[in-house]
């Protein structure tokens, strides 16, 4: 009797500790790739819970998450895609919100190669420039409407190099295959170590649709809502601005 006492006693413990601890496993837009990681080592410094995150395109994680992919969240760089997603009933309905506001930039590594209105676009000799894929990531969308804006697409279109992501993107700059690229300002922007060097132009937000980034959840439990909270949290907007971003 007290043996059967002592297991029903460990089974429980088992599941209250369960109920409090869990792991979430996130996907998340590669623009968001730094401050995610801030915010989930915060995160999880005041809670039980653990944070996974799977960094891609947001369209390539749409079609993961409607696939079946074992998501708990989804950190769009879009409203777009979650809005689908709750649309459908693949979401929690109710839980979506917007969580940063992005910002486009044309940057080079090298100082002084971009001026401060963008006009290396229509002047410059480089050979390539880099974006993100504009049928898989928002970035690449803006990216695309930018150089619509100035009349570039067209005669630019064959110089460019499309990342599947705008990590993607970015690294081309970075590593040397592009001379210059449209990223997130983010990606250039760091709070806690020296920024990227270089030389760049901040686009001007009425040139592209506004890069409005939304979040949903996938699954609703006390950890997946807990989360949620916090990214809404004073503590946490503060932590997305650092970043380069604009919060609701």
């Amino acid at each position: 009797m007290l043996l059967r006492g002592c297991w029903i006693a460990t089974a429980l413990l088992l599941v209250c500790e369960s109920a409090v601890a869990a792991e979430i496993r996130v996907a998340v837009a590669s623009n968001f790739a730094n401050a995610a990681a801030a915010l989930a080592h915060h995160f999880e410094a005041i809670s039980e819970h653990q944070v996974t995150l799977v960094y891609g395109s947001t369209g390539k994680h749409y079609a993961q998450i409607r696939n079946g992919a074992p998501f708990e969240a989804f950190f769009a760089a879009d409203a777009r895609h979650p809005e689908m997603l709750e649309r459908d009933g693949l979401a929690v309905s109710g839980s979506r919100f917007t969580y940063a506001i992005g910002r486009l930039v044309l940057w080079s590594p090298e100082d002084g190669y971009v001026d401060g209105r963008g006009q290396v676009l229509e002047v410059g000799d480089f050979r390539h420039l880099a974006i993100a894929n504009p049928r898989l990531a928002p970035y690449g969308l803006a990216a695309q409407e930018v150089l619509e804006s100035r009349g570039l697409w067209e005669n630019l279109e064959q110089r460019l190099v499309r990342g599947e992501n705008i990590g993607q993107a970015f690294q081309f700059v970075k590593s040397g295959n592009a001379e210059l690229g449209l990223v997130a300002l983010s990606q250039v922007t760091s709070p806690e170590s020296q920024p990227e060097t270089g030389s760049r132009w901040l686009v001007p937000e009425g040139l592209h649709t506004p890069i409005r980034q939304q979040a949903v959840l996938l699954e609703d439990s006390a950890a997946t809502r807990a989360f949620g909270e916090f990214i809404r949290s004073a503590e946490a907007r503060s932590i997305i601005r650092s970043f380069g971003y604009q919060t609701p």
